[in-house]
């Protein structure tokens, strides 16, 4: 079939043009009571993304933190968690790379069953993370280690690394994670 030559019938083609110059009008209008009640539907959220901390390097450039490419400097984002008043610090230091997620779930689930009849006794809604089918690691990085203070610039700083965490890759996520609500209604 020879496609270099296609003919319309004048009819069809002025058809065709009409139709496509009909204005279409459509507006919201608010629903009734009982309209309303023959509706159903779910909610909640439903959240992809990706997330990159520190690719470059941090906001503080000083003695300690800088660029990523500078060899004598450290780079990333840092988590300090006092453990105890009069205690030190465990930190996730040197925080970097990639995360990137789709499909996370976020609804208000009531619990009223299950749980060997522990449900039935809570009888309350709870928040529902729905875990991504996939999380993809691009270049992450980070060390778990103990401090001696919250930031490696005060005075009398000193950290010992416990260990350090490369992650490259796809991890698969199923099931879902409940956030119960503490125990006043």
């Amino acid at each position: 079939m020879n496609l270099s030559r296609v003919y319309l019938n004048p009819a069809v083609l002025a058809a065709m043009l009409s139709l496509a110059s009909y204005p279409v009008h459509a507006e919201m209008a608010p629903l009734g009571d009982e309209a309303l009640a023959n509706v159903s539907g779910q909610g909640g959220i439903y959240l992809s993304g990706d997330i990159s901390i520190n690719d470059v390097g941090g906001p503080i450039e000083n003695s300690y933190f800088g660029r990523c490419d500078e060899s004598d400097k450290k780079c990333g984002a840092r988590f300090a968690y006092r453990l105890r008043e009069d205690g030190g610090w465990l930190v996730l230091d040197e925080i970097k790379g990639l995360f990137a997620f789709e499909g996370l779930t976020l609804r208000v689930r009531k619990i009223d069953s299950g749980f060997e009849g522990d449900g039935e006794l809570f009888d309350r809604d709870v928040i529902e993370l729905g875990l991504p089918d996939t999380v993809r690691f691009t270049d992450v990085q980070f060390k778990l280690a103990a401090s001696s203070t919250a930031r490696p610039t005060d005075p009398g700083f000193m950290q010992t690394d416990i260990f350090a965490v490369q992650m490259q890759g796809d991890v698969i996520m199923q099931g879902n994670l409940l956030v119960f609500p503490d125990g006043n209604p």
